[in-house]
């Protein structure tokens, strides 16, 4: 197994073996990549709250499944450490909610871990020259596993219902951008329109999130979509049986399934008969089904037990890094005291990040330069190492600041106020990767230099609350997502919270504003990566509106018996390709 802290995926572009568009923006296949180089927990609470945390081929987890004949049949057991707060996939904006549906729900296209889209529902599309809009070939096979035809009209109802202000979508209205609506221009043709230009859409369209609903469960279930069950009726490999809350979800194959993306290692029915998700919130428990031959497959194994499990020859440890947005520290800077940059700048100095992440996560996680992740397109690497940690210099920010006296307790004051941050814990339920733990190390290190960091744990709606209304001095996410446009829903000022945005910054920089819109109007790589590296400096360095602490690690065991498990740019696993011995 690699190191981890050297691990980086680069990627280049690769030929589906079909016509790329290229230069002829209106010219018939896949967009080209919008890179030429390669948002555990929660990626947004769905509708309660997206500041929560909200590889297309792959190499197989088992090196041994490519030389393997694929035997159909069969059920696997695969034991997660969340359950979603809703099966909505227009809803939901959770890892485990998209990772879950996938298995249920297809895409119009799919992306490859370099980049490029493949055909999927849609067997080629164009595009307008100013990106405006774009039309998709639809196969004429494709059918809801309630037999109902997928169709052009499938696409408008279930793009409509995303944008619709009823259904109270976050992350897929998000990923929508500024869609004005879709024309079917014939039964088998669709064409999505924007009122602006929209870069990256086609990577948006390639996310389960904008996967389809038959048309008839809309009509007649949409209010209990969020429930799961037979209702959660889609196109995918597998349809949803089967759900206890608080125990398993459990999904049966689909036998007419014939569609799968052009990224898979096979077409026609998925292999396995039945798909089960356990609920295993517990480490330990995970690890024990996982050891025991209990499952077959579990995910967020805890770091500490790691090297143990990689050496257990009943089972291999996969280990990928998690595009889109690190494991970030929001600084609200609409608020006193994080409104003074040198209170801010103290703050990131007076942190000590590698030593908390390597305590924390026993050196499996890696210590987080920029608020994206190494794995995402338009990384700035020149971040790497640009900031380290530095007590004296936070204390020295701090007196400049005017915080130079301090009280009995050793905390800075200033005009007979004491320097407090708020930042407030997720209830148990949804607390991930020990991110509790890690809180108070961070909590120990800014007391050093004076900053008492005060960690109330409300229940979740007085959580929201807080969060969406600036009310806290920190907000701390993850989101995972194989595109930098990320970037535009961390920093833009369009992206408010209020308005389900992702701008826990609370700040309006035209700078930022100017750079994250331009990401959004080009699919040229040389003006992506400028652009996003320059964003990437500008939060870090000259605003200092956030503090990066880890890289995601999406981290599962998968035992010598399961063959064929992969994983798509999300580093989510894909079970369309697997079999049980």
């Amino acid at each position: 197994m690699p190191d981890i802290k050297s691990r980086r995926r680069h990627l280049t572009p690769i030929s589906d073996g079909g016509d790329q568009a290229t230069a002829e923006p209106s010219a018939t296949g896949p967009l080209p990549p919008l890179s030429r180089r390669g948002l555990g927990g929660l990626a947004g609470l769905a509708l309660l709250t997206p500041l929560l945390d909200a590889c297309g081929t792959s190499a197989s987890a088992t090196p041994a499944a490519a030389a393997a004949k694929p035997t159909p049949g069969g059920s696997v057991i695969y034991a997660v450490d969340t359950e979603p707060v809703t099966f909505d996939i227009h809803v939901a904006s959770q890892d485990i909610a998209g990772e879950i549906l996938r298995n249920v729900f297809d895409s119009l296209v799919a992306e490859d871990v370099n980049g490029a889209f493949h055909p999927w529902l849609a067997t080629s599309w164009t595009y307008t020259e100013d990106l405006t809009s774009y039309t998709f070939k639809l196969r004429q096979d494709v059918k809801f596993s309630d037999g109902t035809p997928f169709d052009a009209a499938a696409v408008k109802a279930n793009f409509d219902r995303i944008a619709a202000p009823s259904t109270k979508s976050q992350l897929a209205a998000s990923l929508l951008g500024p869609y004005t609506g879709t024309d079917v221009v014939d039964q088998y043709t669709a064409k999505v329109n924007f009122s602006k230009s929209y870069a990256p859409f086609l990577q948006a369209a390639s996310t389960a999130y904008l996967g389809f609903y038959s048309p008839k469960t809309i009509t007649a279930n949409s209010a209990s979509l969020g429930s799961g069950g037979p209702v959660d009726v889609g196109t995918g490999p597998f349809t949803f049986t089967g759900y206890t809350k608080g125990q398993s979800v459990v999904l049966t194959k689909n036998p007419d399934y014939a569609w799968g993306p052009a990224t898979a290692a096979h077409t026609g029915p998925a292999y396995l008969d039945q798909l089960t998700i356990r609920f295993l919130a517990e480490d330990s428990t995970r690890v024990g089904a996982l050891t025991s031959g209990q499952v077959g497959v579990a995910r967020a194994l805890p770091p500490v037990d790691i090297k143990t499990l990689a050496a257990n020859p009943a089972f291999t440890v996969v280990h990928r890094n998690d595009p889109g947005g690190v494991y970030n520290i929001f600084l609200n800077a609409s608020r006193a005291p994080l409104d003074d940059i040198n209170v801010r700048k103290a703050i990131q100095r007076g942190i000590n990040i590698d030593l908390d992440v390597k305590t924390v996560y026993f050196g499996q996680y890696e210590r987080a330069w920029s608020p994206l992740s190494p794995s995402t397109p338009d990384f700035d690497a020149s971040l790497e190492n640009s900031w380290p940690y530095d007590q004296a210099q936070a204390d020295q920010l701090l007196d400049q600041a005017g915080w130079t006296t301090r009280d009995a307790q050793g905390y800075r004051t200033k005009n007979g106020q004491r320097l407090v941050i708020d930042w407030p814990v997720l209830p148990p339920a949804y607390i991930t990767d020990q991110r509790d733990i890690l809180g108070q190390a961070i909590q120990a290190d800014l007391k050093k230099i004076g900053i008492q960091v005060n960690r109330p744990q409300p229940d979740i709606g007085d959580y929201i609350t807080q969060i969406y209304g600036g009310q806290t001095n920190f907000i701390d996410f993850t989101w995972a997502r194989f595109e930098p446009d990320v970037l535009w829903l961390f920093f833009n000022s369009a992206s408010t919270p209020q308005t389900g945005g992702q701008n826990a910054t609370f700040i309006a920089d035209a700078q930022l504003d100017q750079w994250t819109d331009q990401g959004r109007t080009t699919i040229d790589p040389a003006t992506r990566k400028t652009v996003y590296g320059e964003v990437q400096k500008r939060v870090v360095q000259d605003l200092a509106v956030i503090v990066p602490i880890y890289v995601p690690e999406t981290i599962i065991g998968v035992s010598k018996k399961v063959s064929g498990l992969s994983f798509d740019p999300n580093a989510w696993a894909l079970f369309y390709d697997v079999w049980s011995a």
